[in-house]
């Protein structure tokens, strides 16, 4: 732990998150440094990191590096205790090529980034339902991915399985396939044809298994989207897997987002200037939160197969000479500012 003596009165904080350890670094506000000290990622390393940065003053801010991951405890503690927080990204290589790498210098790049107006972004509180909903998307997306590869599987054991079990099997729909092989009886011989049907049948019975727990999934994160945004649940084109991941992308306080223009701009559907010289035009923004971008554009999609406002808006722009794909971003900055109004101002568990 290194400290220096100021009669700085106003202290900002960097913090560098680990898995054991968060670094910090106390700033005055010109970007001196008065301090730096480790802590570890406890309740009680929380309470001695912030009672430490209140030892140079009163705390204005605190600049976290990976709010979302290492340091998500620190976080929830933080804004618990009334501390005004700001999310810093990491810094960026040219930086760290010229000034070197240490969880030092990272900390209080942190502060400084808060200092000089980089870190604006007020972080996801990471404590409620959308929370809750975070965790059952992440095993719903690997439950899915585990059922495409069984069903891949089975198909490639198919191709190459012994002529009769082949014959059997090929002419059969995808669920009447999966129940056949699920109730084989390969018996405890090791030849090719009865290994292929134990193969076949763990797969399919896997496959069960598995779109059992992707309905309990689906019921719970309906449930939970329902519970805590029903108008944003029951918008045209919106389900619960959309809404859960325009949910995620504004987190369980939704009142960081100041305005609508932030809201599109992190969902990435707001036009970047490009312009140069005498060209003046805008381009795609490939920043934002993808997640929700994706979200967006799922939406748009079913609009436009099945929404007569969306159709006849798609067939004005056409006219104008607009493509499909110019066409799908302004649909896209469009439904940002309809799902902005219908987000929930708070959410609850």
């Amino acid at each position: 732990m290194t400290t220096m003596t100021s009669t700085a009165t106003a202290v900002i904080g960097g913090v560098d998150t680990h898995a054991d350890v968060h670094v910090a670094a106390a700033c005055d506000q010109i970007g001196t440094v008065l301090g730096t000290a480790s802590f570890p990622t406890t309740a009680t390393g929380y309470r001695q990191l912030l009672a430490w940065l209140r030892t140079f003053g009163d705390v204005n801010l605190v600049g976290i590096e990976g709010t979302g991951s290492y340091g998500v405890g620190l976080t929830r503690f933080l804004l618990e205790a009334g501390v005004e927080l700001r999310e810093v990204l990491r810094p960026n290589r040219q930086v760290r090529r010229r000034h070197g790498k240490t969880d030092i210098i990272d900390a209080i790049a942190a502060a400084r980034a808060v200092i000089n107006g980089d870190a604006k972004a007020r972080p996801k509180s990471h404590d409620g339902a959308v929370e809750a909903l975070r965790a059952l998307k992440i095993v719903h997306r690997s439950a899915n991915k585990s059922r495409t590869q069984a069903l891949n599987q089975i198909r490639d054991l198919i191709t190459t399985a012994p002529d009769e079990l082949r014959a059997e099997l090929r002419g059969l729909r995808r669920r009447e396939r999966l129940a056949v092989c699920a109730a084989f009886r390969p018996g405890d011989r090791d030849d090719l044809l009865a290994i292929t049907k134990l193969t076949l049948r763990a797969l399919a019975r896997r496959i069960a298994e598995l779109d059992e727990e992707i309905a309990l999934l689906d019921a719970r994160r309906r449930r939970i989207t329902k519970a805590v945004a029903p108008d944003l649940v029951a918008a045209h084109g919106i389900g619960p897997d959309t809404a859960t991941g325009l949910l995620l992308s504004a987190g369980d306080n939704p009142d960081r987002l100041g305005s609508e223009r932030s809201w599109a701009a992190l969902l990435a559907s707001n036009p970047i200037p490009a312009s140069s010289g005498k060209t003046k035009r805008h381009r795609y923004n490939p920043g934002g939160d993808r997640q929700g971008n994706s979200a967006l554009w799922r939406i748009v999609i079913v609009r436009m197969a099945n929404d007569p406002r969306t159709k006849a808006y798609v067939e004005r722009r056409t006219k104008e000479g607009l493509s499909k794909p110019e066409i799908i971003r302004c649909l896209k900055r469009y439904v940002a500012r309809e799902t902005y109004a219908l987000l929930p101002k708070q959410l609850l568990v």
